[in-house]
């Protein structure tokens, strides 16, 4: 007889949200109400609807059908390819459309963002950015909000450009002026030294014809303290955290080759894609390598909340009013840009939640 040798161990309790049986999801928003959003940007699958509502198990395109469908005549009112959606907790749904289908250059007017009205369900207001603050290779990744600056408030975006330089960009609510910082420093670019691991595997970017390539993303995780005054940010590969005072990202006497000069470092998180903060100013963040979930208190102690062989990519994360940790797991490493031009994602994808006895923290 064999004997039973020891095996790893998982711990972690989570519930099953929803399982997306079509195209791959990255974004989850829950609404201070409860509603439950996601998104879909265009990386090859049949992306019917680039944003949806969870609707009594259903996917329901939002707001509508009409406005997930490319309109070249107003591409500005219509969503090209979402990647980041984000509920602020007071009524409105934010809408981080890449407007790069592929990592395509950004089409014109596409990169936008989008606030939503969520008791109307209509666009109340749009974004757009100038082609200094959109470069050709930019990647819009994910966004933070803090209306508790300025006249309406200010948005923090990552730029997590697989080509060019990350960056953190700035956005004055009140008037729409957006600018770049952190253009091309160290804390948001790709760690250069980091060969991702992922189930044992090196991820690497291998094409169909045989050739290979590292796998090189810039910031791309994003959290903002209870206040407001601390930005956390993460490259999406490298396994460092940094954080930066927002006041110091918004004062732009600070020139941005200066600005490195108010970045902190918080040691080693683990890979991460998605980052959210609660609360208790307590950081959640994902282990992308390791199948696991991490919180990082505000002391700076790192834990591991939950460790499991079905947390396959953690991505983006999402605190609802019930306390619970929402989670988007999508296989995103298994996709055919890893693996010579075959897919070996399996569906479901899903949506978990994991009970943190935590609510979000506030953005006003």
């Amino acid at each position: 007889m064999q004997p039973m040798l020891p095996m790893e161990k998982y711990f972690g309790q989570f519930e099953l949200v929803h399982a997306f049986y079509g195209a791959m999801p990255t974004g989850v928003s829950v609404s201070e109400t409860g509603r439950i959003f996601v998104c879909f940007p265009k990386w090859g699958d049949d992306v019917q609807f680039t944003v949806a509502e969870i609707v009594e198990g259903e996917l329901q395109p939002y707001p509508n059908l009409e406005t997930n469908l490319v309109n070249t005549a107003n591409i500005t009112m219509s969503f090209v390819s979402v990647q980041s959606i984000v509920a602020d907790g007071r009524g409105t749904l934010w809408v981080l459309d890449t407007g790069a289908p592929n990592f395509s250059e950004p089409i014109q007017g596409g990169a936008k963002l989008v606030a939503v009205d969520l008791s109307t369900n209509t666009i109340r207001r749009v974004y757009t950015f100038t082609e200094d603050v959109v470069l050709p290779t930019t990647y819009l990744n994910d966004v933070r909000l803090d209306f508790r600056v300025g006249r309406a408030g200010y948005a923090y975006i990552t730029d997590s450009s697989s080509r060019g330089p990350g960056a953190i960009i700035v956005v004055d609510l009140d008037n729409g002026n957006a600018f770049r910082r952190l253009n091309g420093a160290v804390s948001t670019s790709p760690d250069s030294h980091f060969l991702p691991k992922v189930e044992g595997r090196i991820l690497m970017n291998r094409n169909p014809d045989g050739s290979t390539s590292p796998f090189r993303m810039a910031s791309d995780s994003l959290a903002i303290s209870v206040d407001g005054k601390v930005l956390f940010y993460a490259p999406l590969t490298s396994r460092h955290l940094f954080s930066i005072s927002t006041e110091a990202l918004r004062d732009r006497r600070i020139q941005d080759m200066n600005l490195s000069q108010n970045v902190q470092y918080w040691g080693e998180k683990g890979a991460s894609d998605g980052m959210i903060t609660g609360s208790k100013g307590t950081v959640y963040a994902g282990d992308y390598e390791n199948n696991s979930i991490r919180k990082i208190l505000p002391n700076g102690a790192m834990e591991t909340i939950a460790h499991d062989p079905r947390i396959l990519w953690p991505d983006t994360f999402s605190i609802g009013p019930d306390q619970y940790l929402y989670v988007i797991v999508n296989q995103l490493h298994r996709q055919a840009r890893f693996h010579y031009g075959k897919d070996l994602r399996e569906k479901p994808y899903s949506l978990l939640r994991f009970r943190i006895d935590e609510f979000p923290a506030p953005t006003f």
